[in-house]
């Protein structure tokens, strides 16, 4: 079996991996790019290229290109550390979930600024009571007229502080069971009522946001697919959070810039090492699964659940490597490897934890009795 990408390919990934390394030097921290690394400029660059909605359908100003062809050039940015943020959500799934779910004129209307890379999007999914528990969402949208109000509260909205609009899950038939009725909505951040205040974390980061919502109205048009019925496309929209390379090399870039102090003398050294990179090859294996859509139905919290824990077991290969210098947040790659480490935990964490995730294996894939 011959795994090796076609020239094309290669040259559309090594392609990338030059800009992304470019586009990295502008920021400090080159992990979790996709995620913390904000920059307007770059969303604006990927643009330009081409590289924002790639397989989108071309009717609806997307690329029309291959699923292989994002794959290479995600996988090669954000190894890199390129800053992607401001446009990485909207690309990888709120842009999909529209295409899929969106009406023609919700589609005309938002699709167009998330390819032009002007338009930054947030999620507004979890709750302080209601993590990777999607059934317990208790913010509440109400019809009034043509208008829903919305009242509640949303919490690790990554990037709200940053986004103009924020795709929002709430319930809007409180009686219903706890997978029924809720629906989904597209607010704009501006409107009056939404207060967004980032969270400052444990590594200096704010990107993790709370969004309150009192009393926003919010036009019955931006309801997103069916009214009390969107827990199909919830799980549908985690098939493309939980299922791509994102999830795998967040910090593969620490890992490249570490790796050439590791003592390779050490047998004990060389094992690990072996293990990351059996790890990274098996992954990305994996994710490819899923972006061919090669993988079982829900397997994606298979997927999520290897890659995110291989990230922490890098995460902890650093601080082996470097000892006690990755306690010293001085500049450079020591304050990348300390604010890692710090950080590591979370992968495992955001997106649905990997307990939850276990769980939706077992029963959703495995069919295991409850």
């Amino acid at each position: 079996m011959d795994l090796s990408l076609p020239p094309e390919l290669e040259s559309l990934a090594a392609e990338a991996r030059e800009l992304g390394e470019e586009w990295a030097a502008r920021s400090e921290i080159a992990e979790e790019s996709w995620i913390v690394g904000h920059d307007s400029e770059v969303a604006k660059a990927l643009a330009e290229r081409g590289w924002l909605g790639m397989t989108w359908p071309v009717e609806h100003g997307g690329g029309g290109r291959s699923v292989l062809e994002r794959f290479v050039v995600y996988e090669a940015l954000i190894s890199a550390g390129a800053p992607i943020a401001a446009s990485w959500f909207a690309d990888r799934q709120i842009g999909p979930t529209l295409l899929e779910f969106g009406t023609p004129d919700q589609q005309a209307r938002f699709l167009p600024g998330m390819l032009s890379g002007d338009a930054m999007w947030g999620i507004g999914m979890s709750e302080p009571d209601a993590g990777s528990d999607v059934a317990s969402i208790r913010t509440r949208a109400v019809r009034d007229g043509d208008e829903f109000v919305v009242d509640g509260q949303k919490v690790w909205t990554s990037g709200a502080a940053h986004a103009d609009f924020v795709y929002l899950v709430a319930r809007t038939d409180p009686d219903a069971p706890p997978h029924k009725g809720l629906s989904e909505l597209i607010v704009d951040l501006r409107s009056p009522g939404v207060t967004v205040e980032p969270i400052l974390d444990m590594t200096g980061s704010r990107h993790f946001c709370e969004v309150y919502f009192d009393g926003v109205r919010v036009p019955a048009a931006n309801l997103v697919g069916q009214l009390n019925g969107s827990f199909k496309q919830i799980m549908r929209q985690m098939e493309h959070e939980r299922g791509g390379i994102d999830r795998l090399v967040s910090n593969r870039r620490l890992y490249e810039d570490v790796l050439p102090l590791a003592d390779l003398t050490d047998l004990r050294v060389r094992e690990e090492v072996a293990h990351l990179e059996t790890g990274y090859r098996l992954g990305r294996l994996l994710v490819l699964r899923e972006v061919l859509g090669q993988a079982p139905k829900g397997f994606s919290a298979a997927t999520k659940t290897f890659c995110t824990e291989h990230e922490v077991r890098v995460a902890a290969f650093v601080a082996k490597v470097l000892g006690p210098a990755a306690t010293l947040a001085t500049p450079g790659l020591r304050f990348r490897a300390s604010r890692n480490i710090a950080y590591g935990p979370a992968y495992t964490i955001m997106g649905g934890t990997a307990e939850i995730l276990r769980n939706i294996l077992a029963e959703r894939v495995l069919g295991l009795p409850r």
